[in-house]
């Protein structure tokens, strides 16, 4: 029975979400499996990968071939190089010590890698956030500087208008005050 290891979706429209299952050839493509190996989630960024390395090379020593896009999932992780390297132990080409300290420096090199991908993905949007945040400044620094003139016109024309309504009230002022002026001359005489 030939033996595939492959991607069984899982998840909603739109939002894909896929278990790496090592299943029959002639099993439907999300029907039965033999087993389930990890998971893939290519929703985040980086992608999210959790997969049974030692499970998947035991697949691969029996014989079980990956799809294109499983083998690039299982290299990314660091299984082929494991089953590599394990195949350099069968033939005497190395031990299991260094085989073992090999792939290990292998994956702190790798941890490396993602990291520095991860913190320069944060670095771009915190860029980018500063970027949207100057130029929000710009854009409200133009809309006041727009809307100032109109204020001044505004205020100007409610100065006018108190200066209008104070020359009023001083010209009728002397006007009410003339006949008080003349009611206290007629007292007067």
């Amino acid at each position: 029975m030939p033996v595939k290891i492959r991607l069984q979706r899982h998840g909603k429209k739109g939002k894909p979400f896929y278990w790496v299952v090592a299943a029959d050839v002639r099993a439907k493509r999300d029907g039965k499996f033999l087993e389930k190996l990890g998971t893939y989630n290519p929703n985040t960024n980086p992608a999210t990968i959790n997969l049974d390395v030692d499970g998947s090379v035991k697949w691969l020593q029996n014989g079980a071939q990956p799809t294109n896009t499983a083998r690039t999932i299982l290299s990314y992780k660091g299984v082929m190089m494991k089953h590599h390297l394990l195949a350099g132990v069968r033939k005497g080409a190395m031990t299991e010590e260094q085989a073992e300290e090999k792939f290990k420096a292998w994956l702190e090199e790798k941890e490396q890698k993602i990291q520095d991908k991860k913190d320069g993905l944060s670095k771009a949007e915190a860029e980018a956030r500063a970027k949207a945040l100057e130029a929000e400044k710009e854009v409200s620094a133009k809309r006041a500087a727009a809307a100032l003139p109109e204020e001044e016109v505004v205020e100007e024309a409610a100065e006018e208008t108190v200066e209008a309504a104070t020359e009023e009230a001083t010209a009728e002022a002397p006007a009410e005050e003339a006949p008080a002026t003349e009611e206290a001359a007629k007292e007067e005489e």
